[in-house]
């Protein structure tokens, strides 16, 4: 299947949605569209290049993954001279963390450039990070690192990142409930175990108990979800 037929051709109108959007997005006009319909190919297009290698956003997303933390790894570097390494690392990955990059994703409504097979509806939350991954991967090789340092800094940053604030986020509840219990010298403990619900999304519940005690109950997608979800909720009912 030839990518420029099926995906490449439609979305190259000069009025067309993903042209018009994709412009807004970027702040600029791509020379080489192709590299963005590839970031916008989900792998259930199943389509592939004239070497037989399939066509779809993962490789870029790798790609961009590695440079929002080269990019990000350097501006924190220079913004923030008194930090140590650890620190810098905490606060990279604050920016960098899944949870951050959908809400960027979400808020550049990239799932709307997606050519998929699947109803946009289906896909989870976490799709909208990898597209902006993938998003940042094309403007790397398309335009080079001096111009994906500048969308990363003034699309993400700018934007989304506080940084009077950035300090103070709470990147992982569960890794800061652990901490307070061995402070304070508390019994925590996170029982997870697989939910056999109804729910197709719900996989897998959480129940948290200090000193034998339960404190919260949570459900979520996978089992990373789920603790995280149960911890956040017995971070505000502890009012830590």
């Amino acid at each position: 299947m030839n990518l420029f037929k099926t995906i490449l051709r439609p979305r190259l109108k000069p009025n067309g949605v993903f042209h018009s959007h994709l412009k807004k997005v970027l702040g600029f006009t791509p020379k080489d569209w192709s590299i963005y319909a590839e970031a916008f190919t989900h792998r259930s297009m199943n389509l592939r290049n004239e070497a037989g290698m399939s066509v779809n956003y993962e490789r870029l997303e790798f790609l961009g993954d590695a440079m929002l933390g080269t990019i990000i790894s350097a501006f924190l570097y220079r913004h923030y001279t008194d930090a140590k390494e650890g620190d810098l690392t905490n606060l990279r990955a604050k920016i960098v963390s899944r949870e951050n990059l959908n809400t960027v994703g979400t808020q550049m409504k990239l799932l709307d450039l997606v050519e998929s097979t699947h109803p946009k509806d289906s896909f989870g939350i976490d799709i909208n990070g990898n597209l902006l991954e993938a998003l940042v991967g094309a403007i790397f090789l398309e335009r080079g690192y001096e111009s994906c340092k500048k969308f990363v800094l003034k699309k993400i940053v700018d934007k989304h990142v506080n940084l009077e604030t950035l300090d103070a986020r709470i990147l992982s509840y569960k890794s800061t409930l652990i901490e307070w219990a061995q402070k304070n010298k508390v019994r925590l403990k996170f029982y997870t175990q697989k939910d056999e619900g109804l729910d197709p999304n719900i996989n897998y519940a959480t129940i948290i108990k200090i000193d034998d005690r339960q404190l919260v109950k949570a459900r979520g997608i996978s089992k990373k979800k789920s603790e995280e979800k149960a911890a956040k909720r017995a971070y505000y009912k502890l009012k830590l």
